[in-house]
């Protein structure tokens, strides 16, 4: 019995948010224009340039989902996991979020502000991860504090499917 417990736990961490593997050619998929997955982010998009949110496409929506979620975050920052954008209730129909836009509710970045803060590594080449969410559910968060934290918390057990994409910024 001990190991089915272990066993159910493991399957359980292994999948964030309860989110299913998914397979195929209806995997949900995250891309930008401004760089490939693996690649630099140019420095139009840091503090290095004109602060400017890269434009994200989305595909592969599954059917059901009520709404999206994007998180952008930084795990080389020196004080920990820095998060540079957090978007939700962003209509499932969203095939691309616009250079410098919106589509959703912005939720608060760990500068303490809403919106896009542009990537701005203090030494060193740091990666950057982009991730969307597919929700089966819109969320009610008050937007002034909506962070990271209060999203994943709100968007758990309604997750149906998630993308990722990651690119590099150091600074010249």
């Amino acid at each position: 019995m001990r190991a089915l417990v272990l066993f159910f736990v493991a399957i359980m961490a292994a999948a964030p948010f309860g989110a299913a593997a998914e397979t195929g050619e209806d995997q949900m998929r995250i891309s930008s224009p401004a760089f490939e997955n693996g690649g630099k982010i140019p420095a139009k998009y840091s503090c290095d340039g004109q602060d400017a949110s890269p434009e994200i496409a989305i595909e592969g929506v599954p059917p059901g989902a009520q709404s999206l979620v994007l998180i952008v975050d930084d795990p080389d920052a020196p004080g920990g996991t820095f998060v540079h954008w957090v978007m939700y209730n962003i209509p499932p129909s969203t095939t691309v979020i616009p250079e410098n836009g919106s589509a959703g509710t912005q939720g608060v970045n760990s500068g303490g502000e809403q919106g896009w803060n542009s990537v701005c590594p203090p030494s060193g080449s740091h990666r950057y991860f982009f991730k969307v969410y597919a929700l089966d559910a819109v969320l009610s968060l008050y937007p002034q504090a909506a962070d990271k934290r209060a999203v994943e918390a709100a968007m758990r057990g309604h997750v149906l499917a998630t993308a990722e994409i990651m690119a590099t910024y150091s600074r010249p």
